[in-house]
């Protein structure tokens, strides 16, 4: 069993900024790709982004390119989100989610792709 624990949201003023923190349970945290979704109430869970086993390489939906970057810390099983030029259209829950081990090449952008969810953490952007 794998337990995600996500922190760091909150309340903050258009053009602010925010980091999440994902902490996992276990010893097998650098094995796995990871990713951010974001989920706002009568929506379908959305991508945001995700980042590969070692850290070198990671991928962005377009809605937050250049604004939000992915990171993880393998030594201290921890994935972050930081989340600069924030809008008030970036309101919404936020999760972090192991990828389910794949030899696909493609990006995993689908909720289906990830086997472990956090239980979320509420970022509320004020205009």
């Amino acid at each position: 069993q794998v337990l995600l624990v996500e922190s760091g949201g909150g309340l903050v003023q258009a053009g602010g900024s925010l980091r999440l923190s994902c902490v996992a349970s276990g010893r097998t945290f650098s094995s796995y790709a990871m990713g951010w979704f974001r989920q706002v109430p009568g929506k379908e869970r959305e991508f945001a982004a995700a980042i590969d086993w070692s850290g070198s390489s990671t991928y962005y939906a377009d809605s937050v390119k250049g604004r939000f970057t992915i990171s993880r810390d393998n030594a201290k099983n921890t994935v972050y989100l930081q989340m600069n030029s924030l809008k008030p259209e970036d309101t919404a829950v936020y999760y972090c989610a192991r990828r389910i081990i794949s030899y696909s090449s493609s990006w995993p952008v689908a909720p289906s792709e990830y086997d472990y969810w956090g239980q979320g953490t509420q970022v509320t952007v004020s205009s």
